[in-house]
């Protein structure tokens, strides 16, 4: 694993020496856009439709465009001069619990590791931690950018997720046409609660697959093998259900149908497991 960041937590008075992991992987597939004849990647050039030529590198220039097509000129000395100043500590300034941060603050996870001087002072911090069930609220900043960050612990490693600034979530009260209240029926909702707690199970990361990136792999190692592709036939329209009630109970039976299915799997897997092994 690359060690993509070198420095220390700033923890009171103490420094804790440690080295970052992105925790992280992108997986996404990604294409070049050709030129179809002859199969050459597509380059693009910068080019300034007033002047009607190309635009060499020492003509560029960053602009902030405070009304349409009028632009506030900054050069990169002057954002470099506003910069945070580059220190490599992971400065905590509070400890809270996790469970006051909503999901939609996190942003990307990063794994901490101590380094050869740091293992006594990584290990009593995560266990503080782990003792207080709380969580530490820091700044770190991470390619010149001053970031908000939180420490917990994730199977006995530290982990530091970046997280968002308030005014960087938009407020929910701009979300159009979300009901406050509606007039529901107490056999709707009794229906909906148990179907929750049909489809409730403890949370497996590895049963959850991306479907979509896998049919493309396939997609692409077929072609590549010269494996002429058809597309699949259209997948069958799902019927308009207008009956709430007609709708939940429909659902609660194909759960339902589903379970019997997986307990009577893992039911007989069991059997096997118990049957004595035969010896010849």
């Amino acid at each position: 694993m690359h060690t993509m960041w070198k420095g220390a937590i700033s923890f009171g008075m103490v420094n804790i020496p440690i080295r970052m992991f992105a925790a992280t992987e992108e997986k996404d597939i990604h294409f070049k856009t050709l030129h179809q004849p002859c199969h050459t990647p597509i380059r693009y050039q910068r080019h300034c439709p007033t002047c009607e030529r190309p635009v060499p590198p020492e003509e560029l220039i960053k602009g902030y465009e405070f009304q349409p097509g009028q632009y506030v000129l900054i050069h990169d000395e002057e954002i470099k001069n506003l910069s945070p100043e580059r220190n490599k500590n992971i400065e905590i300034m509070d400890f809270v619990h996790l469970q006051e941060i909503d999901p939609i603050y996190f942003v990307k996870s990063y794994y901490l590791s101590p380094q050869e001087t740091g293992g006594k002072a990584y290990a009593l911090l995560r266990t503080a931690m782990e003792q207080t069930g709380k969580i530490a609220i820091a700044k770190v900043i991470l390619r010149n950018k001053s970031s908000l960050a939180a420490l917990r612990v994730y199977r006995n490693i530290l982990v530091m997720e970046t997280i968002l600034y308030p005014d960087e979530v938009r407020p929910v009260e701009q979300v159009p046409g979300v009901p406050q209240q509606e007039n529901l029926q107490e056999k709707e909702l009794q229906l909906a609660v148990q179907l929750v707690e049909q489809l409730t199970t403890p949370f497996e990361p590895e049963k959850y697959i991306d479907d979509y990136r896998h049919a493309l792999l396939e997609l692409i190692e077929k072609k590549r093998d010269g494996i002429d592709v058809q597309a699949p036939p259209p997948a069958a329209a799902a019927g308009q259900v207008i009956d709430l009630m007609e709708a939940l109970k429909a659902s609660l039976e194909s759960a339902g149908n589903a379970g019997k299915k997986k307990r009577g799997k893992e039911s007989g897997k069991r059997r096997k497991e118990k049957e004595p092994a035969v010896t010849h």
